[in-house]
């Protein structure tokens, strides 16, 4: 018997991604800093729902991603979206985690859950507090000891992966080396991921994907209301606060965060956010008559060495296009996540990638990366993107950390040639 191909490929003949809907991503320890991200994740999942017209009662499963411990009861998480969202409480909740690949990760559980045909609809939500994060102590639960006091900041820790012994900034950097990318090509990259987000924004774009967030309560009948409030400063937030004019000069004048070509400005923003969306069955699009974003075609995970991360997008993209039975060229639109700028250069050098196919309405080196948030992101943008542009098929990607690499690809059902 011949050895397993390696990673995880899954195809869907008839699983679409019916709307999805986000938070302004929005600087960290800015307006939504002290915000829970299951409150984000409640407000995200009630508005994709009023969004797509979909009753919360024609829900049968939600599936949830966050991946920092930033609320004294994250294990409810999962399950308090959906109860607070209105799903009818028979309906089960799980919560994924697979790192900056979360959200896409929930999309595909839910899609695979269809297929097995165990529900018809799931609610899927990324949801991501990064102000949250702990300041955690693992090892006190016996005391403190004189001299021994250790407190560390989760946030920083979660950046260094113990294996290779080197955070994820370095990560990059060895990708910089072996792909020959130098500092000016990375700060030229960033600049232009901002452009685009800054166009994107002014177009609306980026609007037609959010949710204005205001305080809020959310009532669940019998039980405790939940909800947050914003402060005076800012008692609304519209749209995404890291996006801003940022050319090369600027970007050029600030120091490397790792020693190379990596910097606080051509790296992904550090935000808080939440996005939901919509998985359901074709029977169930059929006989609602909806008008879906996009067919869902076929999802890949795999790994990667942990010291190139980064990388991980390449050979995810080309797993799920041999799944689907195309070539990555055949793909017209692709989301790589921005985790950084010399990390998604070197994906797109080592897939040969038409620049003006990739992140067209910016990325994270703009717009932020909510880890578990993001691909949900990821995945409404770009079907959003295909039906803008009239475009087949377009990837949602992103590198993970630890490395692992996940793609998604997604038809646009107006763009899709007869059988």
């Amino acid at each position: 018997m011949s050895p397993s191909p390696a990673g995880l490929t899954i195809a869907f003949d008839d699983i679409w991604l019916v709307d999805g809907i986000r938070t302004p991503f929005v600087d960290y320890m800015g307006a939504l800093s002290e915000v829970s991200p299951i409150d984000l994740g409640i407000k995200v999942a009630r508005e994709v729902l009023k969004k797509s017209e979909v009753p919360a009662t024609d829900i049968g499963t939600v599936v949830a991603g966050s991946m920092a411990q930033a609320s004294y009861d994250a294990y409810m998480l999962p399950r308090h979206i959906g109860l607070y969202a209105g799903v009818p409480i028979e309906v089960p909740a799980q919560l994924v985690q697979r790192v900056c690949g979360t959200g896409i990760e929930a999309i595909l559980q839910a899609s695979a859950q269809i297929k097995l045909g165990q529900t018809e609809v799931g609610l899927v939500v990324g949801t991501e507090s990064m102000s949250r994060n702990p300041i955690a102590a693992y090892t006190h639960r016996n005391g403190f000891r004189m001299g021994q006091v250790e407190f560390k900041d989760f946030l920083w820790e979660a950046l260094i992966d113990p294996a290779p012994g080197i955070m994820m900034g370095d990560t990059a950097e060895n990708l910089a080396r072996e792909y020959q990318i130098t500092r000016e090509e990375v700060d030229e990259y960033a600049a232009e991921s901002f452009e685009r987000a800054i166009q994107a924004q002014k177009s609306g774009f980026l609007a037609g994907e959010i949710t204005p967030v205001t305080s809020e309560e959310f009532a669940f009948d019998g039980y405790n209301k939940r909800g947050f409030r914003l402060g005076r400063k800012t008692p609304e937030v519209k749209e995404d606060s890291h996006i801003r004019p940022s050319p090369v000069e600027v970007l050029a004048k600030i120091r490397p965060a790792f020693g190379g070509v990596q910097t606080g400005g051509n790296s992904s923003g550090v935000v808080d956010g939440a996005a939901a969306a919509i998985v359901a069955s074709g029977n169930y699009v059929r006989s609602k008559g909806k008008a879906p974003l996009a067919r869902i075609v076929a999802g890949a995970s795999v790994g990667v060495k942990p010291e190139v991360m980064g990388i991980g997008p390449v050979p995810a993209i080309q797993a799920v296009c041999a799944k689907a039975g195309i070539k990555v060229e055949d793909v017209d639109r692709i989301e790589i996540n921005e985790a950084f700028g010399a990390q998604v250069m070197a994906c797109m050098r080592a897939l040969n990638l038409d620049h003006k196919k990739l992140n067209v309405n910016g990325g994270a080196i703009a717009i932020g990366h909510p880890l578990a948030a993001t691909g949900v992101r990821l995945a409404v943008t770009v079907a959003r993107e295909l039906q803008r542009s009239e475009l087949r098929y377009g990837i949602a990607s992103a590198c993970i950390g630890g490395g692992q690499g996940i793609a998604m690809l997604v038809e646009n059902p107006a763009a899709a040639k007869p059988n």
